[in-house]
């Protein structure tokens, strides 16, 4: 009865649109309270669930993610894939998918992304005669390899739950992450082929080298923290700290666009950020306490084990449950939803948990764009003055190739740990 009124109190919650952190929060209390469970180890339960050591993460890489987009990384990018593919048919959408997963190796992000670059190039692929539809379309869905490619504030907290390994779960996203973007380009050339753009002049030799070397640092933040990571120099909680470390020194020496002033700013606007993120990891883990507590998770998993019979069948259920979670409740969230009820189920039959992560991440990154409630689409919203149902018929036909991808990397994990093993 305890598991009806946690489920039955989170639903109502989410229709009421009670924001998902007071939805998961009260819905856990209200089933504690039913259940006489006592009161005292709410605050235990909810310290213990964020002062994990690995968590630690995810403030130093929203942090960072500030630095860079304060110190004009993101236009020196654009720039630079610009004068590389620019002048091509479709060229500055394809600068739109790139530069988003390069941007995404140094805000590990989604909403970050899509708020960092789409103020450039939302109004620039409009300019360009894409329409406003299809340029915030493809800006919040390029946003969401955001979570796939590393560093991943989502990988953060799968690994944090589930026990596994940060740096394979960081390694294992990159091939999924480039094959999601090379999907989405391929939608950009099919929808440019049709359409009639602007075209651009190729550049010289000299302004591509140029270019290159003005985003020269940018490029190479990526490579210090995955190849610090990759190399065994340093953990993914201590490759965080040295990205803003890094971060400051290009901001503040090299490419000198931030100023002393400006970090106050930066501190502030990282703090507010990282705090939203771990108030819904501490709340998650609480409602998640309480299925535990209460077996509503063990149980969970042995009805998903009977109903889906064998490891094809379960994995469909995964993806259909996590698609439809991901319309309505962020990554992190239902990462502490489904994980403890999932994933139990996938090692009895034999799925590999770092792939079983990366495909659980790239459901959630779909949800990003995925209305009614996809967090991707609202930041383009804001940023192209569009409507929710202006951009959706947009974003359809890249959610299609999106989902190709996420069955490649489901029933072929091999993918996903090809770069592991």
């Amino acid at each position: 009865m305890i598991s009806a009124v946690l489920f039955v109190s989170f639903v109502v919650m989410l229709l009421l649109n009670v924001p998902i952190v007071l939805s998961l929060g009260g819905s856990a209390l209200i089933a504690m309270l039913y259940g006489g469970l006592p009161l005292s180890v709410l605050p235990v339960n909810v310290y213990a669930g964020i002062s994990k050591f690995v968590l630690l993460a995810i403030p130093f890489f929203v942090l960072a993610g500030n630095i860079m987009e304060k110190g004009g990384i993101s236009q020196r990018l654009i720039s630079f894939v610009d004068s590389m593919v620019g002048h091509k048919k479709g060229g500055l959408a394809i600068v739109c998918v790139v530069v988003c997963c390069f941007f995404a190796a140094i805000s590990g992000s989604g909403p970050a992304t899509v708020a960092a670059l789409g103020v450039i190039l939302i109004p620039a692929m409009t300019k360009a005669g894409y329409g406003a539809g299809f340029s915030s379309a493809l800006m919040a869905s390029a946003g969401s390899i955001g979570i796939i490619i590393p560093p991943s504030i989502s990988f953060v907290v799968y690994g944090a739950i589930a026990g596994v390994s940060i740096s394979k779960l960081f390694i294992a996203g990159i091939i999924p992450g480039c094959m999601m973007g090379a999907a989405l380009i391929i939608v950009v050339l099919i929808i440019s082929s049709k359409k009639t753009l602007e075209e651009k002049p190729k550049a010289s030799a000299k302004e591509r080298l140029q270019s290159f070397k003005d985003a020269f640092w940018g490029l190479l933040m990526p490579l210090i923290i995955l190849g610090g990571i990759y190399g065994g120099v340093f953990t993914p909680t201590e490759a965080a700290a040295v990205s803003v470390v890094y971060g400051l020194f290009t901001g503040l020496f090299i490419y000198k666009e931030i100023k002393l002033k400006d970090l106050v700013y930066i501190l502030i606007s990282s703090a507010k950020q990282s705090a939203g993120i771990m108030i819904v990891i501490a709340c998650a883990s609480l409602f998640a306490w309480v299925c535990t507590t209460e077996g509503i998770a063990a149980m969970a998993s042995e009805l998903l084990l009977r109903i889906s019979g064998n490891k094809y069948g379960f994995l469909l259920i995964v993806n259909i449950l996590l698609l439809i979670a991901g319309c309505f409740i962020d990554a992190n969230s239902a990462m502490y939803i489904f994980v403890p009820i999932m994933l139990p189920v996938a090692l009895k039959l034999g799925y590999d948990p770092i792939a079983f992560g990366v495909m659980m991440t790239m459901n959630l990154a779909i949800g990003l764009v995925t209305p009614p409630v996809g967090l991707d689409l609202f930041v383009a919203c804001q940023i192209s003055k569009i409507s929710l149902s202006e951009i959706s018929k947009h974003v359809m036909p890249l959610i299609v190739v999106s989902l190709v991808v996420l069955f490649l990397i489901t029933y072929f994990p091999q993918i996903t740990l090809f770069l592991v093993k």
